[in-house]
């Protein structure tokens, strides 16, 4: 137990006099995730609208492809991925590197972040619409309309979007190499797979700062999600 506790004491010292190799750790996971959050968010509000208000063949059977793609294991997703951007892939050359990385998010958080979406407007009362329709307003602006009040469920889809990808450790393994350089500054060593690293190495200490750092995280990004849900309880 003092064992436990001490290495507990030396994971604080460390978060509070950081080095260079947790510095830019920690930089490299936001700046992975935060990619792929903004690559993902336009596209997938765009397709959910198109799914969620439109009426086209094969419009189920695509939900339930989506609903199932949420559940990916992100190994898999590390697999796929990691083909395509082989020597033997269509992709070639981006393999272990940070671009590698945000593709790989992108595809694993691209369905959960879509799939949310599609939920928060189909939330909406049909009634919103119908009232859009009878003033007027066009396909467009009935869509525009309806998405603004689903809005904190958009909202809620990229925050639960992010936490999927900071919190990510199997497919960035993967694709990213775990690459940090010899003066302790990572590449495409994220916050996840330095825990990995560095609980095989022993030294606790270090795994144990990464891993505050990322339970914080966490922690935030579920205080938020909290947050936005009250105006929708409210309502």
């Amino acid at each position: 137990m003092g064992e436990i506790w001490g290495s507990v004491q030396a994971a604080f010292s460390l978060l509070f006099h950081p080095d260079r190799y947790l510095l830019s750790t920690i930089l490299v996971s936001f700046k992975v995730s935060g990619v792929a959050l903004l690559l993902c968010f336009p596209v997938s509000a765009v397709l959910a609208a198109a799914i969620a208000l439109g009426r086209f063949p094969g419009r189920g059977v695509l939900k339930l492809l989506i609903r199932t793609a949420m559940g990916l294991p992100s190994v898999v997703v590390g697999l796929l991925v990691l083909l395509l951007l082989s020597e033997a892939g269509p992709f070639k050359g981006l393999l272990w590197t940070p671009r590698a990385m945000v593709i790989s998010q992108l595809v694993l958080i691209t369905p959960l972040v879509l799939g949310v979406m599609i939920s928060a407007l189909e939330g909406v009362s049909r009634r919103v619409a119908e009232a859009a329709h009878v003033l007027g307003a066009n396909r467009v602006q009935i869509a525009w309309t309806v998405v603004r009040e689903a809005r904190v469920g958009f909202l809620t889809a990229g925050v639960a979007g992010f936490g999927r990808a900071i919190a990510e450790v199997g497919s960035v393994l993967i694709v990213g190499g775990n690459i940090a350089w010899a003066d302790g500054t990572s590449y495409t060593r994220t916050l996840t797979t330095a825990i990995v690293v560095e609980s095989r190495k022993g030294n606790f200490e270090m795994a144990l700062a990464f891993g505050i750092v990322l339970l914080v995280l966490v922690l935030c990004v579920n205080l938020i999600l909290g947050f936005l849900e009250r105006p929708g309880e409210a309502r």
